[in-house]
């Protein structure tokens, strides 16, 4: 059991040390745009299915609450959240436009669209940022194995280099926190 132990926290970290040589300059990115939209009044609406749903809660939750200042809160949604709207979307026009009918209702041009999918084919996650796109939000996208449709439906997407879903979450929670890290250092300074 040790060494099984071992050999996940070896794949781990090797996955972890191929995400800051390659993707670094794309999480920069990724912070830029969601830097300037919260300067300018803009929200972060965030989606995701299963364990990706859970950390849309957690990204919101950061920029709501807070990732390790006391400051101002910021506008951020998990579109994850809401059961009545979940069932009743999902009964009524298919688990498929779950997030779609939510991107429709809440987002507004320059808001920030972030879907997190795993292998990147999430069928609810691609409807709601090609909306997203066509309404004039900025569309992000955390993803997995070799992206998928969702990057190339986002402005920006960062893809974990790996076939191993555990160390895709993996890696998708540590770019969150470093993304909530840069977003809260630069929009509320001091």
């Amino acid at each position: 059991m040790i060494e099984k132990i071992r050999t996940h926290f070896a794949g781990h970290i090797r996955t972890l040390e191929t995400v800051a040589a390659e993707l670094s300059p794309g999480i920069e990115r990724c912070a830029t745009l969601i830097i300037q939209a919260l300067r300018d009044g803009k929200k972060i609406l965030v989606m995701g299915n299963g364990g990706s749903a859970a950390d849309a809660q957690h990204m919101a939750a950061e920029f709501v609450g807070r990732f390790l200042k006391n400051r101002k809160a910021a506008p951020a949604i998990a579109l994850t959240t809401d059961s009545s709207i979940l069932t009743a979307v999902g009964n009524d026009f298919g688990f498929d436009e779950i997030f779609r009918r939510q991107v429709e209702a809440l987002a507004a041009p320059g808001d920030v669209v972030i879907g997190i999918s795993t292998s990147g084919n999430s069928e609810n996650v691609c409807r709601a940022l090609e909306l997203a796109a066509a309404m004039g939000c900025t569309c992000l996208a955390l993803s997995g194995r070799e992206g998928g449709r969702v990057a190339q439906l986002s402005d920006h997407c960062l893809t974990i280099p790996s076939d191993y879903t555990p160390f895709i979450q993996e890696a998708h929670l540590t770019i969150i926190h470093i993304l909530c890290d840069l977003v809260e250092d630069s929009v509320f300074p001091g």
